[in-house]
């Protein structure tokens, strides 16, 4: 970012620094350097406190506000964890290896989802891309990073937005893994929160508290007030700050329907394109809302969970919790999903106490979809964290990842899925004292009403998140019996995908669904060359009749007038 345009953070000059701090009811702010006597800091009519003092890189220092001394809300690095002192960072110092990368096409994504603290940190995370890019992944998406309480959590409770991770390294060993990243080809992705803070080491609330909104709230607290301008300017100055400073490539922005002003979406997307025309720069939400206008608005796509709700419905027969949405009339659901991306529209969502739910979508092109059949949330939020592998049967499960990887919709893999890891995924975090046993507790009252844990000794069974068990059991390896034969499938539709599909993305249109059975659907799409992608689900036991194309398919073997049981076929025609 542009010193000019920086409210947020320090501003690193020849000899000295430049501290701010958007603090409106305070009295009396500075900034205390180690090492050196305090320097008051002038405030604005704004509300920011502001002034230069003599700092340097690897100088620490604190806030004190009214008395009290607090780390930086925008530091670039906290080497002694949250609540400690913040550290100055020169993002000029790293000499970048890939100074020409200027992106891929969105239509050429193919996600691959990760957390950055169970890979082994940055550097950790850097070991694997030669072996992801061999794989056909275009790019990684990294969980939230933003530094956190302890030394291990989702990313989901990070309380300091623009400091990478302490328990991941330094903000040049993240410089470090994009630049690797871009030298594979593969692109980075972030994943980021600006719906709420985590409940450790957020100093906001008392000494700016108008930061938040007590009368509005999400299942978090007070929700965030983006309608004062510093707090929309806070985040977008976050935003462009990773995709600048960081040349990360895309972020995804974490249930954007907890962020009560949507405006504020619209203005950073298009800040964004504003600022980074250069380059491709990519934007996806979370929303449960399925707002597909948002996808016209400078978004490139939504996460599509009701894509991986109706095929886990199809390949485990669960419709408990938000799954009986998807309960009734599962195949016409899938139609729909694959025709015109939403699955709800505006209908009743009987998860939702009967409210509509989502928005019409059918006129949005397929790549405004990311689709997954398993990813942090629909993995780590089951008591047992328990994957796909361990719950459906093999060979429909390999039918459903020849779907995801072969539709026109944007796929994701989660980590571990490339190799069919059996290990679950579970939630964990690093807190101490009344705030470990208050989560601990919660985790396991949230399943009460789930079946098999309607009592408490069933509820005992679910992972303590606090245990360093628990985050080491989430580990995934390539161990599996079967590890090499999902390698080697992924791979192969990966190719077909990249060489016959990707290149037709751009103007690609659907041609509608129809289901075959009550397990069955044949979706076409006109690709932008004029060529007709079809193809032909069937994840139950019988075959099912579909009226299949004579030529050879794409992928699979011809199998006359029946679709096989537990598979998916591909055809493409002129």
């Amino acid at each position: 970012m542009s010193d000019g345009d920086v409210r947020f953070g320090p501003v690193l000059n020849a000899d000295t620094t430049v501290f701010s701090l958007w603090a409106p009811d305070a009295k009396a702010v500075a900034v205390a350097i180690e090492g050196q006597a305090s320097t008051p800091l002038r405030r604005d009519d704004d509300g920011y406190w502001t002034d230069a003092a003599q700092a340097h890189a690897g100088d620490r220092y604190r806030f004190d506000v009214d008395g009290r001394q607090v780390p930086d809300p925008a530091s670039r690095f906290q080497p002694q964890d949250v609540n400690g002192p913040s550290e100055l960072i020169d993002p000029r110092a790293y000499a970048w290896r890939q100074p020409d990368w200027t992106g891929r096409t969105w239509e050429s994504t193919v996600f691959y989802e990760l957390h950055v603290g169970l890979c082994g940190g940055f550097d950790g995370v850097r070991a694997r891309l030669s072996g992801l890019a061999e794989l056909g992944i275009t790019a990684i998406q990294l969980m939230p990073i933003a530094d956190f309480a302890g030394d291990r959590n989702w990313g989901y409770d990070g309380v300091l937005p623009f400091a990478p991770a302490t328990a991941y390294g330094r903000p040049d060993d993240l410089r470090a893994l994009v630049d690797e990243a871009h030298g594979h080809g593969l692109m980075v992705f972030l994943d980021v929160v600006y719906n709420h803070f985590g409940p450790e080491g957020n100093w906001l609330p008392s000494y700016a508290p108008s930061f938040f909104d007590e009368a509005k709230h999400t299942p978090w607290g007070a929700a965030i007030d983006f309608h004062k301008p510093a707090v929309r300017r806070f985040f977008i100055e976050n935003a462009l700050y990773w995709l600048e400073d960081f040349r990360i490539d895309g972020l995804r922005l974490d249930a954007v329907h907890q962020i009560l002003d949507r405006s504020w979406l619209v203005e950073l997307a298009a800040e964004v394109r504003r600022r980074i025309p250069h380059r491709h720069a990519h934007l996806v939400v979370e929303n449960e809302n399925n707002d597909a206008g948002l996808l016209t608005q400078g978004f490139d796509a939504q996460w599509n969970d009701d894509f991986h709700n109706v095929l886990h419905v199809l390949l485990t027969g669960e419709t408990q919790a938000y799954y009986r949405d998807f309960a009734d009339h599962p195949a016409d659901r899938l139609a729909r999903c694959l025709a015109e991306g939403f699955i709800y529209q505006g209908e009743p969502s009987p998860n939702h106490d009967g409210r509509p739910r989502g928005q019409p979508s059918a006129g949005l092109k397929p790549t405004a979809f990311v689709s997954f059949l398993q990813n942090h949330d629909q993995v780590g939020n089951r008591a047992l964290g328990e994957r796909l592998t361990t719950m459906a049967a093999p060979q429909a499960l390999r039918a459903a990842m020849t779907l995801l990887l072969l539709c026109p919709q944007i796929p994701m893999l989660f980590m571990g899925e490339e190799v069919g890891a059996r290990e679950p995924f579970l939630f964990f975090t690093d807190f101490h004292g009344d705030l470990a046993k208050a989560v601990r507790e919660g985790r396991r009252k949230e399943f009460a009403g789930q079946p098999g844990f309607s009592d408490a000794a069933d509820r005992a069974r679910i992972p303590d998140p606090n245990a360093l068990a628990t985050f080491e059991a989430s580990r995934w390896t390539a161990d599996a019996p079967d590890a090499a034969e999902w390698r080697a499938l992924v791979k192969q539709l990966l190719a077909l995908r990249r060489t016959r599909i990707v290149p037709g993305l751009s103007d690609c249109k659907a041609l509608g669904a129809r289901v075959l059975d009550d397990k069955a659907v044949l979706a076409r799409w006109r690709l932008g060359d004029g060529s007709v992608l079809t193809l032909v689900v069937n994840l139950g036991a019988a075959p099912a009749e579909a009226g299949l194309p004579e030529s050879a398919p794409l992928f699979g073997d011809h199998p006359g007038k029946a679709a096989p049981p537990f598979t998916t076929l591909a055809w493409i025609e002129p």
